[in-house]
């Protein structure tokens, strides 16, 4: 084989393998009111790994984005074809809300993890700046069809076990955890809150993919929610300054959800809330993508406690 052809070969491996996303599904259970111990509502989380870049977001969410996206011009020009597979996931669905109103990028090598949100029609994200710090133990078990090893960590206010397959060499797993030898396929915390359990893999060779606006505010764990609170301040100052000018107000903007989250070069991520906090609904599904009402923007994220 000449040097020429075996370079082409080469390079059409490195193009296919790059062009594809390998989508692990967890269903995902959560207890959305530990106070009054009602029962654990489920839902769909995807964890898409596309090189050394990864991507958490739950499916709903997903959906919501994909329509805000699908309602801009420029989508429609350079991503017809996966808008026209939205439409079929969409077609099938009602948007319906979600717990995981958020995304959450990791750069893996890197061990870089973002996690984003949107407030005021604005993306905010921050750097995760607490490493995990996980204890592997000697306890194997089948887990979700696969052999799988036991570890532990303290995150959040809670422990968190994992179980982690090295059957699947992929250091990753839902949410903010990582770094383990193997793919997170079971994962729950101490309270009996949240659970992660891995029911499928697919190979996606058109992933949809949300843009990273360029604007997006960079913030710190710390300072999130003051940040989101100043943004949602300035927002509202706009709005009172349009109604009392009397100009016609266009601003549909996404208030206290978040809209964005593909896989960013830098491997950017999203945010965290605490329980007891009340989610607010959003507009009816006939309404225009970009114009949805997701949640009240004085939520808490219950996975962390602290």
């Amino acid at each position: 084989m000449s040097q020429n052809l075996l370079s082409f070969f080469v390079l059409l491996f490195v193009t296919f393998y790059h062009g594809q996303t390998n989508r692990y599904i967890y269903e995902t259970s959560v207890n959305p009111d530990s106070v009054s111990l009602v029962g654990m509502k489920t839902e769909r989380t995807f964890l898409d790994i596309k090189g050394d870049r990864s991507l958490f977001i739950s499916e709903h969410q997903l959906i919501k984005d994909s329509l805000f996206a699908s309602a801009k011009p420029e989508f429609k020009v350079t991503h017809r074809k996966e808008e026209k597979d939205l439409a079929g996931l969409t077609a099938k669905k009602n948007v319906e809300p979600t717990f995981f109103n958020y995304f959450i990028t990791k750069n893996i090598s890197e061990k870089k993890m973002y996690y984003y949100e949107r407030i005021a029609g604005k993306q905010i994200y921050y750097l995760e700046d607490r490493p995990l710090k996980w204890e592997i133990s000697n306890t194997y078990e089948k887990q979700n069809g696969y052999s799988t090893q036991k570890a532990v960590v303290y995150f959040g206010g809670r422990t968190w076990t994992a179980w982690f397959t090295k059957d699947i060499p992929v250091n990753d797993g839902p949410y903010k955890f990582s770094g383990l030898p193997g793919l997170i396929v079971k994962l729950e915390d101490d309270k009996g809150d949240y659970k992660f359990d891995l029911v499928t893999k697919m190979v996606l060779y058109n992933a949809f993919e949300e843009p990273i606006s360029t604007d997006a505010k960079q913030s710190t764990r710390i300072n999130f929610h003051g940040d989101k609170a100043a943004l949602d301040l300035e927002f509202n100052k706009r709005r009172k300054t349009m109604a009392e000018s009397g100009e016609v107000e266009n601003m549909n903007f996404e208030r206290g959800g978040r809209h964005g989250g593909g896989m960013r070069g830098d491997g950017h991520s999203g945010n965290v809330m605490h329980h007891g906090m009340e989610r607010k609904g959003f507009s009816s599904p006939n309404n225009s993508a970009g114009s949805f009402l997701l949640w009240s923007t004085t939520n808490e994220n219950p996975i962390e406690l602290k």
